[in-house]
């Protein structure tokens, strides 16, 4: 399954414009995906750290410690990231984290797109990026690239998402 993901992700890479050579795909042993594997935080900073060191990454965007979707992988990335950001010496990073929203928000769609603008301009306390996606049927097709994992519901969901519309991101304080 592993050669059919990675391909499956070069061809969404092309579809979005991202060259591979910037495209890195780690298969750990320790960091396999799925809901009951917890990964190690400890591994997941000092893998982050040395791609942020090796080619000189100055900003970072992660999930928000629910994960979107509660997704306990995306939770480790959440949780690696600050552990990196607060044990090492890449004080010049900056990072943002991806704001999960309840699923009313999550599943309406582009009707979201309003009431993300609407929550960014009421959080005067914090750094809120509103991002809108000018090109939704792309991801859309990029989506569909991953074979392996297109069925109906992810369509759906894709569809439906009010992520394939808007993200909101939020400055990460470590």
């Amino acid at each position: 399954m592993g050669n059919i993901r990675k391909e499956e992700l070069y061809r969404a890479c092309v579809i979005l414009k991202v060259p591979l050579h910037q495209v890195k795909i780690l298969d750990h042993h320790d960091m396999q995906d799925g809901f009951g594997q917890k990964w190690n935080l400890d591994l997941l900073a000092k893998i982050v750290e040395e791609e942020v060191s090796t080619h000189s990454i100055d900003s970072i965007i992660t999930f928000d410690n629910y994960g979107i979707s509660g997704h306990c992988n995306h939770r480790d990335v959440h949780h690696g990231i600050h552990k990196m950001l607060c044990e090492t010496s890449q004080g010049n990073v900056e990072a943002w984290e991806l704001i999960s929203t309840n699923i009313l928000r999550k599943y309406s769609g582009p009707l979201d797109v309003w009431l993300s603008i609407v929550y960014a301009m009421h959080q005067p306390s914090e750094q809120i990026l509103c991002l809108l996606n000018k090109q939704p049927r792309k991801s859309f097709l990029a989506m569909a690239q991953h074979l392996s994992q297109w069925v109906w519901f992810r369509k759906l969901f894709v569809l439906f998402s009010s992520y394939t519309y808007v993200n909101t991101l939020r400055k990460f304080n470590n």
